[in-house]
């Protein structure tokens, strides 16, 4: 049973999900020639787990929880629980092949988001990876973690100004709302349609929900 499981979840991942550009598998195929990744904000779900697993991935978050859940599921090598605002401090310069923050910069000002930003320029060799809202989402806080919030919205313009190539992600914007939930009901089916959609916004990012900013170095 675990077998079929395992083989119905690969078929899932290299077939809708490769045909619906899903963004964990986009950037699968951009670390290809990466050894090393840093996650940055890893959460308890990063989706690294997903990724070949000869990539020696090091997860960093402030929330313990997170990191707790996250450990159980081994989905990265190391752990490290540290104010993502410190990893200057705490990672050399170009230390890493690849950094990720994903999920993330929405939950910091605009300021502390440009500083990260800088950061992450800093401390990556080949790549980095940005995904985030496309412009502000109102959200809350979530299982009681204060980082949940969000404070800033960025855009299509911000990132291209930076050096980066801009991917439009989960659908049209108008969709979801709050935590990415498709807004209209039954949702299976209109998370299908909204998969469906991100194939006309996958070029057309400021239509998008979300966006994924890859910057190659």
């Amino acid at each position: 049973m675990w077998l079929l499981t395992k083989l119905l979840r690969k078929s899932y991942r290299y077939s809708y999900k490769s045909i619906f550009s899903k963004y964990d598998v986009v950037l699968e195929r951009e670390v290809k020639n990466c050894k090393t990744l840093l996650d940055v904000g890893c959460g308890s779900n990063s989706p690294v787990q997903t990724f070949n697993k000869n990539l020696y991935c090091v997860g960093v978050d402030a929330f313990q929880p997170s990191i707790d859940r996250s450990i159980a599921k081994g989905i990265h090598n190391e752990y490290i629980k540290l104010d993502v605002m410190q990893i200057q401090n705490h990672f050399g310069s170009q230390s890493f092949d690849a950094v990720a923050a994903l999920d993330l910069i929405e939950h910091l000002t605009k300021v502390d988001g440009n500083k990260l930003l800088d950061m992450l320029d800093q401390i990556a060799v080949k790549k980095i990876f940005i995904y985030t809202p496309n412009g502000f989402l109102e959200q809350g806080d979530r299982e009681s973690n204060p980082w949940q919030v969000h404070l800033s919205g960025w855009t299509t313009e911000e990132f291209i100004s930076r050096g980066y190539k801009v991917l439009g992600v989960n659908g049209i914007k108008s969709m979801r709302g709050e935590f990415a939930k498709v807004k209209l009901k039954p949702i299976f089916f209109w998370s299908f349609i909204s998969d469906i959609t991100t194939l006309f916004v996958k070029n057309k990012p400021q239509k998008a929900f979300q966006l994924l900013a890859i910057k190659t170095k």
